[in-house]
């Protein structure tokens, strides 16, 4: 019995695409991705030729959706502490660039990392969140995958907004408007802001909840992640049923930088310089508009989801 236990595990080694993972069997894996035809699904859900090591490239289980300035690459650079997640390198724009879109799953498999069996692909884009197309299209590809959506306050986001573009205009030696320049218009409030108008969460859940129920995706609190990381993460792990394996060791306070860094089997990692940036200061009638403006559209999220955030 042990030798013949022996040879099968040997035969499963052997396989280009293993298959043994009973989450992810062909059955499995195929019934999770709900395209057009079978054979589409077999020629896309996953590569059929692996790696010598054993990995392969699956199409993504796990979509980290938005918000942009939302904490996004924080999100990522502590998911992938876990051993069981494979994630994207870079932002891909599948679902929300016209030109990306057009070269079809294939070329998006291809966009993949190569992954163990038992791994989790996942892929970032914050511009996902946002985008009128993005939601129908993701469905269309896997309808029951799972969505992470992280946002934080969505004043100190407009904030956070205007200051990456700020400071990419300052790289290139450009100039860039005053906060107050860009916020006011003839003394009101300038809601053409897109700044603003990204921070409307309500707008986008709406679009998002056509095509997924509440229970696909799970909205991480990215001022609470930013403040003490460890019990976000501990609730991001129970969602996508994984193994308890991040720890409060994983993360440490850089008095430095301001806000905490990473520590992985030994080496310590921070987020780029780019990050954690300080925002401009706002005079207090001008921070007064914003919270009025953001009142409603708040309790209208809350409501949308179910729960609160410290935002009113």
């Amino acid at each position: 019995m042990a030798a013949l236990l022996v040879g099968v595990c040997l035969l499963c080694m052997q396989l280009h695409m293993i298959i043994c993972r009973p989450a992810l069997s062909e059955k499995n894996y195929m019934s999770a991705f709900p395209f057009v035809n079978d054979e589409e699904i077999r020629k896309t859900s996953f590569k059929n030729v692996s790696h010598p090591n054993g990995t392969s490239q699956y199409l993504p289980h796990i979509l980290i959706i938005g918000v942009r300035k939302g904490g996004t690459r924080a999100l990522l650079e502590m998911l992938s502490l876990h051993s069981h997640i494979s994630a994207a390198e870079s932002e891909i724009h599948f679902f929300d660039l016209e030109d990306q879109y057009k070269r079809g799953l294939e070329w998006y498999l291809d966009q993949m990392p190569f992954s163990y069996p038992h791994q989790l692909t996942v892929e970032k884009t914050p511009a996902y969140f946002t985008s009128d197309v993005v939601p129908e299209r993701v469905y269309n590809m896997n309808s029951t995958i799972r969505l992470l959506l992280i946002l934080r306050d969505p004043i100190e986001r407009v904030l956070s907004d205007y200051t990456q573009v700020f400071y990419n205009h300052k790289q290139k030696n450009k100039s860039y408007p005053a906060v107050e320049d860009l916020l006011l218009k003839n003394d009101e409030l300038n809601t053409d802001y897109k700044a603003i108008n990204r921070s409307l969460y309500h707008i986008f859940m709406e679009n998002w909840l056509k095509y997924f129920p509440l229970k696909n995706i799970y909205i991480v609190d990215g001022d609470r992640l930013i403040k003490d990381p460890f019990p976000e993460m501990q609730k991001v792990e129970r969602f996508l049923n994984l193994s308890p394996q991040i720890n409060v060791s994983n993360f440490y306070f850089n008095k430095t930088k301001g806000f905490y860094c990473l520590r992985d089997s030994g080496r310590d990692r921070c987020l780029h310089e780019s990050k954690g940036r300080a925002h401009p200061q706002i005079k207090p009638f001008l921070l007064g508009k914003l919270r009025d403006y953001f009142h409603e559209p708040n309790k209208k999220f809350f409501e949308l989801v179910g729960q609160t955030f410290d935002w009113l």
